[in-house]
């Protein structure tokens, strides 16, 4: 289990502050780089939570997820062996790390891509990868454990 207080995300980087700097840059190839700098401030998993059971399955590259609660809040240990996608990661992370599982539930994850103007800027394999990851966190908030 991770301290949660090594990650900067759904704490000091926000879903608002993530649509607010993405917003003040014109081109994609700026705001891919933006995405690409935010999973680099993913902190790292240990290498030996990177099993099978944790990988993330329909995503085109490798994704681990491990979650944990604390005091009623969910945190994960994620990463990821593409940039790009440890990126994708970190946008996934702002919205539901430290949050309930009412609120990792009530959260509408589509809107806040679409906000983004996401989906329509990535390969379809990455998008859907995207959704699995959503689709595992939403399973882990909605399993009686979670609450």
């Amino acid at each position: 289990m991770s301290n949660p207080e090594l990650s900067p995300f759904g704490t000091k980087i926000t879903v608002d502050e993530i649509v607010d700097t993405l917003s003040f840059f014109d081109s994609w190839e700026e705001r891919y780089k933006y995405i690409i700098d935010l999973g680099k401030e993913l902190p790292p998993m240990a290498a030996e939570l990177k099993t099978a059971e944790r990988l993330i399955k329909g995503c085109q590259s490798q994704v681990w997820i491990e979650p944990y609660a604390i005091d009623g809040k969910l945190y994960f240990d994620v990463a990821s062996d593409a940039f790009i996608v440890s990126g994708l990661l970190a946008l996934v992370m702002a919205a539901y790390n430290g949050k309930t599982s009412a609120q990792v539930l009530a959260f509408d994850m589509e809107a806040f891509f679409a906000q983004l103007d996401l989906l329509k800027h990535l390969s379809p394999t990455r998008g859907n990868g995207l959704r699995s990851m959503v689709q595992r966190i939403r399973q882990v908030a909605s399993a009686p454990s979670a609450s």
